[in-house]
């Protein structure tokens, strides 16, 4: 997935507003993309990428589709490459001596964190997981050094204080630990066996 320069995306608590939202959005402004769908609890997300001023018209287009239904929205002008990959589904290992975890209460608030944290700190954004399987929320992964990795948690976790819900850093994770985070976090997934 390719997104330059600009990302948004909008989190609603109606999927027949979100669909109305998406439709809006691309009937205003050209977009290089958008997706759109429904994740858990029932709520329809609409990511969308492109020039600027585009993804602002797009924005603002949404905005006048019954407003009271946003739940959420992050937009990044400047978005990093490593989190659109995160969000294209990319996980990274690492190598490095902490792990940092940012759990938040939205979508867009993790996005919105893991942009500030790998902009502001020398961290690898491991993995974003969002919404589905994870009753709405989203969590995001950073490796790095443990002062790195504090750093990074430390500047996504200010950019999202409303909507955080915990942070740590863990030194030294445990290789048996790393197994888990390294395939699906979904526990089904771990558990099952091939007979199964």
């Amino acid at each position: 997935m390719i997104i330059q320069p600009a990302l948004a995306l909008l989190e609603f608590d109606s999927i027949a507003v979100g669909i109305k939202a998406g439709d809006a959005m691309v009937k205003r402004a050209p977009l290089d993309l958008i997706k759109a769908g429904t994740v858990q609890p029932g709520k329809y997300l609409v990511l969308i990428g492109g020039a600027v001023a585009d993804v602002e018209e797009a924005i603002d287009a949404a905005r006048n589709t019954e407003p009271d239904t946003l739940v959420d929205i992050v937009f990044l002008p400047d978005v990093h490459p490593d989190v659109v990959a995160a969000v294209g589904g990319v996980r990274r290992t690492d190598d490095g001596e902490a792990l940092g975890v940012i759990e938040t209460t939205t979508v867009a608030a993790t996005i919105q964190a893991a942009d500030a944290g790998v902009k502001g700190a020398r961290v690898s954004l491991r993995e974003l997981r969002m919404a589905d399987g994870l009753g709405g929320k989203g969590y995001l992964l950073f490796g790095g050094s443990v002062a790195d990795v504090e750093a990074g948690v430390s500047i996504g976790s200010a950019r999202v204080a409303g909507q955080l819900i915990r942070e740590t850093v863990i030194s030294q994770l445990h290789p048996e630990m790393l197994g888990n985070l390294s395939v699906d976090g979904r526990f089904e997934s771990l558990v099952r066996t091939e007979e199964g």
